[in-house]
């Protein structure tokens, strides 16, 4: 029979064996809590203040001066309540403003999709002057959205370089006041923005599919399947929490999109409602018209859209790849 005896203490006593940590390193382990929580607010907190400054406390003075009739002099005292939001809604040419922002976001899904997810494909493989080939189409996207404008303006003017080819291709029906007629504006400014984005959605693909691992395409390979078997079996599924976030980055993008239009737009045609979006429509009658908690309300019916969409976006089609870049601490 065997049986185990207690430690004896240096009085002769039989002392308990340890139930817990040291003070020493209790008190090391707590030093190095206070150390991390340190380092998390002092890395933290000057973003911390710039977002409060420059992000909420501007949200905040928009949500304030937008509840006024207030014309930028003097502190607002005509309160007003919602009818300035109520006025934007009654508005046609804010609401023309709405469809043409509702038309470029489906517009650029629909158009600069398929064309980025099938260039991004050809500029994949291997083939003599590929680099070349991805610098040219990137181009556009790293030019100014006011050179553009300003470009695209030259060339789409009665008489400019794209009338001049229609017609000396012989298609001299074809030509159209691009920009200013009110059912063929929109469309136009539909192609700058598909023009100038494009390049954009095809390097991030580009980066999408460097990360798709080779070994799976040459394994189909092996086994009998033909090329566009493996991009739609293998390659797309592997690229579809690419394909999410460019959806995602282009959606909000086309809702505030403001610069190319603005710059390419004709004024006339753009008080109209023709080639109005929400930002434009802001600046219009909040700068221009001097209708500041008008244009301030607009502010915040543009941001409450766009969060609303992020929010859905994120909810519906972001939550798998979150959930699966999220790491729970399993107790």
């Amino acid at each position: 029979m065997t049986s185990t005896n207690p430690t004896l203490s240096p009085a002769g006593g039989a002392s308990a064996p340890p139930t817990g940590l040291r003070p020493g390193r209790s008190s090391a382990r707590a030093a190095e809590t206070r150390r991390k929580w340190y380092e998390i607010v002092g890395l933290t907190t000057p973003a911390i203040l710039v977002y409060v400054l420059f992000v909420l406390v501007p949200m905040g003075f928009a949500v304030y001066y937008s509840l006024f009739r207030w014309r930028g002099v003097g502190p607002p005292t005509e309160y007003v309540g919602f009818n300035n939001y109520l006025l934007a809604f009654q508005d046609p040419i804010f609401l023309d403003a709405l469809r043409n922002n509702a038309l470029i976001v489906v517009g650029s899904l629909l158009v600069q999709g398929p064309i980025a997810l099938g260039a991004a494909l050809l500029l994949n493989r291997r083939f003599r002057g590929r680099t070349v080939f991805r610098l040219l189409v990137f181009v556009p996207y790293v030019l100014a959205e006011v050179t553009v404008g300003i470009m695209w303006k030259l060339i789409l003017t009665d008489g400019g370089t794209v009338d001049a080819l229609l017609r000396s291709l012989g298609l001299g029906s074809w030509v159209q006041a691009w920009l200013a007629d009110l059912d063929v504006v929109i469309w136009t400014l539909l192609l700058i923005l598909t023009w100038k984005y494009v390049g954009f959605a095809i390097i991030l693909l580009l980066a999408g599919l460097s990360n798709v691992p080779r070994e799976l395409s040459e394994a189909a390979a092996i086994d009998g399947a033909s090329w566009w078997q493996i991009q739609r079996h293998i390659t797309l599924p592997l690229l579809g929490p690419t394909i999410r976030i460019w959806m995602f980055l282009s959606m909000i993008g086309s809702l505030q999109v403001f610069d190319v239009i603005w710059v390419t737009s004709v004024p006339a045609v753009r008080s109209l409602g023709a080639s109005a979006t929400m930002a434009t429509y802001m600046v219009d009658n909040g700068f221009f018209a001097r209708l500041w908690g008008y244009g301030n309300a607009v502010a915040v019916i543009l941001f409450v859209i766009s969060f609303v969409a992020a929010l859905l976006f994120q909810r519906f089609l972001l939550r798998r790849d979150i959930e699966g870049a999220i790491t729970r601490r399993v107790n």
